[in-house]
């Protein structure tokens, strides 16, 4: 939940997302697709707390998240709810940026929503007190860092590294920025973009989302296991009453 990407590519875009965690946390299940009330939906699932970090809809929507809003905060536990389960709440609907103004985030730790939405890109941030909701230009990449992790000048400096990646590859690949999510940094491991610090927080796995307008396919790389799998979901937008 702590290094995302958006990349529109040609006819498709990537949302990937590396997921730094504490050492003692179980590894992820594979993702796979579910059945909720909305339609299916595919992610790889948090045994810890049941919820995901990223996750797709047939709709066609799509969302990620990040630890934390603005900047970094001290966790106040026990919260109501996990930010994980949140997230499949939000994307549970016809729109998660309208569920996100709507739903009660009364004593839920904050967080940054990354939301693809009806060929739409929404940042939305609960800074833990109120929400906060702006449209992004989806025709251009973005990159963001969890608050909770990286200081503003690290984020800075991963902002230059990726506006200079950008400009060797203007129209990559998926297996391009997975590259550059693995692979890109000045050698400090504390904050690099693939991170490790002394193995108590570490990049524990890469998820990539390619969104295309016929299916949404996600790849996964589990680090810990050493582990990879892909799952397609096609997109049934009729069925979400669209």
């Amino acid at each position: 939940m702590c290094t995302v990407t958006f990349v529109p590519s040609g006819k498709e875009l990537f949302i990937t997302s590396n997921r730094d965690e504490k050492q003692w946390r179980p590894s992820a299940i594979a993702p796979e697709i579910l059945s909720f009330p909305s339609g299916s939906m595919l992610f790889p699932k948090d045994p810890h707390g049941g919820g995901t970090w990223i996750a797709a809809h047939e709709n066609g929507n799509a969302i990620v998240f990040l630890n934390g809003g603005f900047v970094a905060h001290t966790p106040q536990p026990p919260y109501r709810k996990s930010r994980g389960l949140i997230l499949l709440d939000l994307l549970d609907s016809i729109s998660p940026v309208n569920s996100f103004t709507a739903i009660n985030l009364n004593n839920i730790e904050p967080f940054t929503a990354v939301i693809w939405e009806d060929e739409l890109l929404f940042e939305c941030r609960w800074d833990g007190k109120r929400k906060h909701s702006t449209d992004l230009n989806s025709g251009r990449p973005h990159i963001w860092s969890s608050v909770t992790l990286y200081e503003e000048s690290v984020c800075s400096k991963r902002q230059q590294w990726f506006r200079e990646w950008l400009q060797k590859h203007p129209e990559p690949s998926g297996e391009d920025i997975i590259h550059f999510h693995r692979f890109t940094g000045d050698g400090d491991q504390h904050n690099d973009l693939l991170m490790n610090r002394a193995g108590k927080v570490s990049t524990v796995s890469i998820t990539q989302l390619k969104i295309n307008p016929e299916q949404t396919t996600m790849w996964y790389n589990d680090l810990q296991q050493d582990h990879a799998v892909s799952v397609s979901l096609l997109q049934e937008k009729t069925m979400a009453g669209r």
